[in-house]
């Protein structure tokens, strides 16, 4: 996909009453979500962008995001705590991880969705299994 058409496309969503809007071209998707409708979703995953504005909205001094105790599971769908069969998993109890840093891939309707850490923190826990089915909200990990 061209950027151009990303961009017509992302017009069109802002432009319309969809929450979603999801287009697939030569084996390539691009799903995007209304900011209002990730704010309805119960998922812990929030973009910074959206928190930073909120925080400059506020009449409060923003103070530093602390780490989230938990990552929940943004959609339903198979979790995979390796990249594939017979290699090492993305993050291990005791491991540090950095901001952006994938944690996981859930599986959905054929597609594969990276699950990334919000901030740096500790993994304290793995909560599932590899292959297990989850459910959008379901704990994935523990941070400490």
């Amino acid at each position: 996909m061209k950027q151009e058409q990303i961009k017509t496309l992302i017009d069109a969503l802002a432009a319309s009453d969809l929450a979603e809007l999801e287009y697939s071209e030569d084996g390539s998707t691009l799903r995007l979500v209304k900011q209002s409708a990730l704010a309805a979703a119960p998922t812990a995953r929030r973009p910074a962008a959206a928190r930073q504005a909120r925080a400059a909205v506020s009449a409060e001094p923003a103070l530093p995001e602390a780490a989230p105790a938990e990552c929940l599971a943004p959609l339903y769908g198979v979790v995979h705590l390796q990249p594939a069969p017979g290699e090492p998993p993305f993050v291990q109890p005791g491991q540090a991880v950095e901001a952006g840093q994938v944690l996981c891939v859930i599986e959905a309707m054929k597609m594969f969705n990276e699950v990334r850490a919000d901030a740096a923190a500790t993994v304290q826990a793995v909560l599932v299994q590899s292959g297990q089915e989850v459910d959008a909200g379901l704990p994935l990990f523990r941070f400490a």
